[in-house]
């Protein structure tokens, strides 16, 4: 199973997911998933350097540029579950590795200007599954407002990603400072002993993602 987190606007926290997935499918899966940085900022692969210096459980991170098509299907005959971290940009790697992917997660925050770029990613998503149709398309609002007054900012961007047929999740991850003290440490929320509330929204996220693609 190959899944590809992207967004072509940056800041929603694609790596954080993506590392996050990665250790949620070892953790509660028993499965070790291959997570591909193909960000130029390497963000992912510096976060997996981190943890190899810990007694955390490893996670095999490569890091790979350009068009990955070939690349990833030599690699998905190797790994069950393969996790892959675009960056914030329309990239080539990006649409390339859509083309053999099984699930696209794209992470939005709910701000207009990350809306913004909805309408395009869904464009990508469409050439896409023109090519490879198996893949499934999802989305998830991310660092979501902590106050009950915000929530029709959440309510508002799930509508417009609906109408997109982007297939927004119900579950949410919430702005908490967990994200990056975890990530400093090479930890994912999923491991973060100081605040359980944000291990708590991603393993949420991920077991309803997981759900979705079963019932397909």
């Amino acid at each position: 199973m190959i899944y590809v987190i992207c967004n072509e606007k940056g800041g929603a926290g694609k790596s954080s997911i993506a590392q996050s997935l990665a250790v949620y499918l070892k953790l509660d899966h028993n499965t070790d998933a291959l997570l591909i940085d193909a960000d130029p900022q390497r963000t992912s692969a510096e976060w997996a350097g981190e943890r190899s210096e810990s007694d955390l459980p490893p996670i095999l991170c490569i890091e790979l540029t350009g068009n990955i098509t070939k690349q990833l299907q030599t690699l998905k005959e190797q790994y069950k579950s393969i996790v892959v971290d675009c960056g914030g940009a329309d990239s080539k790697a990006m649409r390339s590795a859509l083309t053999v992917a099984d699930v696209a997660l794209l992470p939005f925050r709910a701000k207009r200007r990350d809306l913004k770029v909805a309408p395009a990613m869904a464009e990508i998503i469409e050439m896409a599954q023109a090519i490879n149709s198996k893949l499934q398309t999802y989305s998830v609002i991310t660092q979501a407002p902590t106050l009950p007054s915000q929530n029709y900012r959440v309510l508002g961007a799930k509508t417009l990603l609906s109408s997109l047929e982007l297939n927004p999740l119900k579950h949410t991850t919430r702005n908490l400072n967990a994200w990056d003290d975890a990530d400093e440490s090479g930890q994912s929320v999923l491991e973060w002993e100081y605040d359980k509330k944000a291990g708590d929204d991603a393993r949420n996220v991920f077991n309803e993602l997981l759900e979705e693609i079963k019932n397909g």
